[in-house]
């Protein structure tokens, strides 16, 4: 059996929330994703959902437990070394696309390329690549004020996808749009994950996308629970 791009073991965290004391929002937490396969994350807000997608992507560290990606194990890393993890095997993407406003679609894929020393020319002929995937070629330079909001959680996916990443790791990325929209935005986040091989780690409060999926998860009590 192949190692799971993604394993979570023993994860804590706590948080010290001042005169209100400690609160330990993961507690040996476990979660194990292969490449390929699209895992739904189901919880209540202020149940840890956005916790374990920082831990899971490098963004943040748990107390105790380990964290690997593609085999690697990626807990006591060095920051330097812990940012050029994230940035060469992990994509995000939020409820809000977060784009720079100042940039064209092209430009918002190309700059985190260059960021990880990618040519210029190669970066912008993967930006026009991904945007042509997606079903927005002819967007790309058009800045973010310029599009729907359906189109701008498109280029935030090509954004995501830019470095060719092996997880990709969403918090609520359809939340902002209203249902027929969310419906393609989402199956164009499934065409993607199915068409590179991700492992994909999707937060949602949207019980009908999260049933499309292969497999749904929830947080119980600070544990990665069957859902």
């Amino acid at each position: 059996m192949s190692e799971p791009m993604l394993r979570l073991d023993g994860i804590d965290k706590t948080y010290n929330r001042g005169s209100s004391g400690e609160v330990q929002v993961l507690r040996g937490t476990a979660l194990e994703i292969a490449a390929g396969e699209m895992v739904a994350l189901v919880a209540p807000s202020g149940a840890g959902k956005s916790t374990l997608l920082h831990i899971a992507g490098l963004l943040d560290t748990p107390d105790a437990g380990t964290v690997e990606i593609g085999g690697e194990a990626m807990t006591g890393l060095s920051d330097r070394r812990r940012t050029v993890a994230r940035r060469r095997e992990v994509g995000f993407v939020y409820q809000f696309h977060h784009l720079l406003p100042e940039f064209t679609a092209r430009e918002n894929i190309v700059l985190p390329q260059l960021a990880n020393a990618v040519p210029r020319a190669d970066a912008v002929a993967r930006a026009d690549e991904l945007l042509a995937r997606v079903g927005i070629a002819g967007r790309s330079t058009h800045r973010p004020s310029a599009m729907s909001g359906g189109e701008q959680q498109r280029v935030a996916f090509c954004r995501a996808l830019a470095n060719s990443p092996r997880l990709l790791l969403a918090d609520e990325p359809t939340g902002n749009l209203d249902p027929a929209t969310s419906d393609q935005v989402f199956d164009t986040l499934m065409e993607l994950v199915r068409g590179t091989g991700l492992a994909a780690l999707i937060a949602t409060h949207n019980l009908e996308l999260a049933a499309r999926m292969d497999r749904v998860v929830r947080l119980d009590q600070g544990q990665v629970v069957a859902g």
